[in-house]
């Protein structure tokens, strides 16, 4: 076989590219997506890249250098891939190798190999490298050449990123086939969990990352999905919640020792990566405990935290995550309750008391989360689950093909404002309401729907309506208390919501004579791309029907 012949048939697979850890997967022979390890045994691999004595270190191992070598090691780079300095929050890299303005371009400025001066290295080709350690890692677990790949990028990644990004994977040589949104891939990997089961549904996808943390509201309507609103923190995320872990344990050294560890980078570096530990542990277990030696001034630190504890001084971080949740919601134009499943992915996905949090926010909807859930995929996987799959779907398919599909003449499509629906009204004035097409169906689409006729036979009026969900409030009085508690508090009345379907508007009406009992009656509305709705109404069996066009 010739080299040209290998390449063409290298696998493809899907990668998960995150600002702070990345990871890889592929499906297998029965279809399953699953996680490849790294060399260190790694699914979740540090975006990390450190140079020492002439060696590259990638991932964990580089991740490491972090307390000796700080300044020689790249960390938190994706976000600064497709952007100029001067557009950069280079916050997060504060602690590892320092972003510099190279001609314009975001780079670094380390030494790659010893006894030599420092050289500049861009963002790209930070990527590159980055994106050919990973590959590599894929083709040596697989035993054959990866050559195309899935990725997935934040909502906000312009298309300069996406532009960047392709033109580093080339550099790694590895063929970007699609980049897709994070929340997409997320959603399309609990899908395939369900067997890719059709039912229409609105997910908020809640992605709690290393730096920062991302919402959306995604419309899943006959198998597509529509992105209707997303929210960006960029300031919140995992490095936050290990910094008040930090916080807390500086104070007992300062205590201690009168010396506070924060102050020296390398202490810092240490309790850093120490405290990552605990926040993860805290997460399976109701305490930790840290342990450092010559933690700084020659110290040694031990100590423990309990669940509680860390709940507690984590409680204003649980709070913005929460918020953001409800401002994209209302960004989306809907209410809580329109909200069907809730997914939390990324690695701070993982604390209980975030998906705690959620479950009280939506007490009526599924929460895909460890904490609540028992059948839950590892919130760390999601994306690159997702990636997997749609590796899969596209692999066999030409790039022009790909492109084609991906085009905005076929994705940007036309969606329904309202709920499309009927009402079936019985000779005794019985209504039978039905919602065919929800808001946020891209168009052109059809759906059909059959119903009993009455029991008693006879005419039955169909009504195709315009609709929307109502939310109705109700205030509970709190129970009588007894005489005995007579010295308690007063409880507070409490405001139950609900939430049901409102006709808003009649678009046409049909009549279908002498139904019978046992007779089935079925009513399709068929959504054109330009707004017009065609309707028709039969008797199953029968000719006996009526058909009609509503205009835009």
């Amino acid at each position: 076989m010739s080299d040209t012949q290998e390449v063409e048939s290298g696998v493809v697979i899907g990668i998960a590219f995150g600002n702070t850890t990345s990871s890889i997967a592929y499906t297998s022979a029965d279809g399953k997506p699953e996680l490849i390890a790294n060399e260190e045994g790694d699914r979740q691999i540090p975006s990390v890249l450190s140079y020492l004595d002439s060696d590259e270190f990638h991932g964990g191992e580089a991740k490491a250098q972090l307390v000796r070598n700080h300044g020689n090691t790249v960390a938190y780079f994706r976000d600064f891939l497709g952007k100029k300095f001067s557009e950069i929050d280079p916050t997060n890299a504060h602690n590892s190798a320092h972003p510099i303005d190279a001609e314009g371009k975001v780079s670094f400025s380390v030494v790659e190999k010893a006894g030599k001066p420092a050289v500049n290295i861009t963002v790209e080709e930070i990527t590159a490298r980055h994106l050919r350690r990973l590959v590599s890692s894929a083709a040596d677990f697989l035993g054959k050449p990866v050559t195309k790949a899935i990725v997935t990028v934040p909502t906000d990644f312009t298309e300069a990123q996406r532009a960047a990004l392709t033109s580093a994977a080339l550099d790694a040589n590895i063929q970007i086939l699609q980049v897709i949104q994070e929340p997409v891939a997320e959603a399309l990997a609990y899908a395939a969990r369900d067997n890719f089961q059709t039912a229409d549904k609105v997910i908020l996808v809640a992605d709690i990352g290393g730096t920062r943390t991302d919402a959306t509201v995604v419309a899943v309507r006959g198998g597509m999905y529509t992105i209707l609103a997303t929210a960006h923190d960029y300031e919140l995320g995992g490095v936050r919640l290990d910094a008040t872990l930090v916080d807390h344990f500086a104070k007992e050294f300062i205590k201690k020792h009168k010396s506070d560890p924060r102050e020296n980078q390398r202490s810092l570096a240490k309790l850093k990566l120490e405290c990552e530990v605990v926040k993860r542990t805290l997460s399976i277990a109701t305490s930790a405990s840290i342990g450092i030696d010559s933690l700084c001034d020659g110290y040694d630190f031990h100590s423990t935290i309990n669940r509680f504890r860390y709940e507690t001084i984590g409680r204003p971080l649980f709070d913005q995550i929460i918020k953001l949740a409800e401002n994209v919601v209302s960004k989306a134009e809907i209410d809580l309750l329109d909200i069907d499943e809730v997914i939390l992915a990324g690695g701070s996905s993982h604390t209980p008391k975030i998906a705690q949090r959620f479950e009280s926010l939506f007490p009526n909807c599924t929460i895909h989360a460890p904490a609540t859930e028992t059948t839950a995929l590892n919130p760390s996987e999601l994306a690159a689950r997702g990636a997997a799959i749609q590796a899969s779907l596209v692999s066999e398919f030409d790039v022009e093909d790909i492109d084609q599909s991906t085009h905005p003449m076929v994705t940007v499509a036309p969606h329904l404002s309202k709920d499309i629906g009927v009402v079936i009204v019985a000779a005794d004035g019985t209504e039978t309401f039905q919602t065919l097409l929800p808001a946020q169906t891209a168009m052109p689409a059809r759906r059909a729907a059959e119903f009993n006729a009455p029991a008693e036979g006879g005419d039955v009026v169909i009504k195709f309506v315009e609709g929307g969900s109502v939310i109705k409030k109700e205030i509970i009085p709190p129970a009588p208390k007894d005489e005995d508690d007579s010295d308690d508090e007063e409880d507070e009345p409490e405001e139950v919501k609900s939430k049901e379907m409102k006709v808003e508007k009649l678009l046409a009406e049909a009549l279908l004579k002498g139904t019978e009992k046992g007779q089935k009656i079925e009513v399709t509305v068929q959504a054109l791309e330009a707004g017009e709705l065609n309707v028709t109404a039969r008797i199953v069996g029968t000719q006996n029907g009526v058909r009609g066009q509503v205009k835009a």
